[in-house]
């Protein structure tokens, strides 16, 4: 598996996804709260399958020296 998110990337879907579980384990929003598992996990492993399906990739290139 390669990372195509970048760093502000997978901050954002993590943040994101405990939002929203935290949300639905609280009762404020339905079950539609658990999609909040997706980001979460897209953002901890740094791998996007819909990126990876659409080209997309935010990780920044490394360059050789």
């Amino acid at each position: 598996m390669k990372t195509n998110e970048g760093g502000l990337d997978r901050i954002l879907r993590v943040v994101v996804g405990l939002a929203l579980l935290g949300l639905t384990l609280s009762g404020h929003i339905g079950m539609w709260g658990w999609i909040g598992i997706v980001p979460l996990a897209t953002g901890a492993l740094g791998m996007c399958p819909l990126y990876m399906l659409l080209g997309l990739n935010t990780c920044p290139v490394k360059r050789k020296s």
